[in-house]
């Protein structure tokens, strides 16, 4: 694991978020595992929400899928979002993150294509689809 990895997971422990993830991983009934850029990874999450493929908690990236399920892209762009918590001071990217999916959902009706940390994390990368504002659904060249 590389110097950059080193520290963003000692950031992501004195932060709290990591902790965070953690416990959320026992809540959720997640086998943790270590896993690749020094992320945790945690499978079997059974609770519902939030209903995503995988999620990430500080360095903690939790799944309902089984082990194998967290590579490639995807684990890149769960990535992106443990440094994400860096950069935003730990905790302080909960609330900040559900601002951004409430903007995302107003202006496309999708919780992603306008969330800042989901477009920083690549939504293709994620497996994220890219909607129109809702505005600009159903215009054609003609329309005024």
């Amino acid at each position: 694991m590389g110097p950059y990895f080193r520290f963003r997971r000692a950031v992501n422990w004195i932060n709290l978020s990591t902790p965070l993830g953690l416990l959320i991983a026992r809540i959720g009934g997640a086998t943790l595992h270590k896993g690749e850029l020094g992320l945790v990874y945690a499978h079997g999450y059974r609770l519902s929400f939030p209903i995503a493929g995988a999620f990430t908690v500080g360095n903690v990236v939790l799944t309902k899928h089984p082990h194998g399920y967290l590579s490639g892209r995807l684990l890149l762009h769960e990535s992106r979002h443990a440094s994400q918590y860096a950069a935003c001071v730990g905790l302080p990217m909960l609330p900040l993150y559900v601002l951004s999916v409430l903007v995302s959902v107003l202006t496309c009706g999708n919780p992603a294509t306008y969330n800042p940390f989901e477009r920083m994390a690549d939504l293709d990368d994620g497996g994220y689809a890219r909607v129109p504002p809702w505005w600009r659904r159903g215009r054609s060249r003609g329309d005024a």
